[in-house]
């Protein structure tokens, strides 16, 4: 997968489409999933074009790695999952199930949310 900087969240990092913001700093965007599947569904991604984590964790810089997991613990923070539990969820590549083509990480919460994985 190559990166594509028409995807939905580079046109959301131009301002070309709007997004309800959680989160901002130099080097991430949070905001919250259109079509949420929990009570709380955040999405995180760096401000940077990388593709997948795979691609994230080989080109990023260090303040650009620790910004990433700061601001998904801030999201955490914010939506008050410290306590009750949440899941991150990162898909990456087609057999991962990725759909757009720049990293981001889902922050899911805000009920039980069962097993990882129906088992096969």
């Amino acid at each position: 997968m190559t990166y594509d900087d028409q995807n939905i969240f580079a046109k959301i990092l131009r301002g070309e489409i709007p997004c309800k913001k959680v989160h901002e700093d130099i080097h991430t965007l949070a905001f919250e999933d259109i079509n949420p599947h929990t009570p709380v569904h955040t999405l995180v991604i760096p401000k940077g074009k990388y593709v997948s984590m795979t691609d994230f964790a080989a080109k990023a810089s260090d303040a650009e790695l620790a910004a990433f997991n700061r601001a998904i613990l801030k999201v955490v923070e914010i939506k008050g999952l410290q306590n009750s539990g949440y899941r991150l969820i990162t898909n990456n590549g087609l057999n991962g199930g990725q759909e757009v083509p720049h990293l981001h990480v889902h922050v899911l919460g805000g009920r039980p949310l069962g097993p990882m994985l129906t088992r096969m």
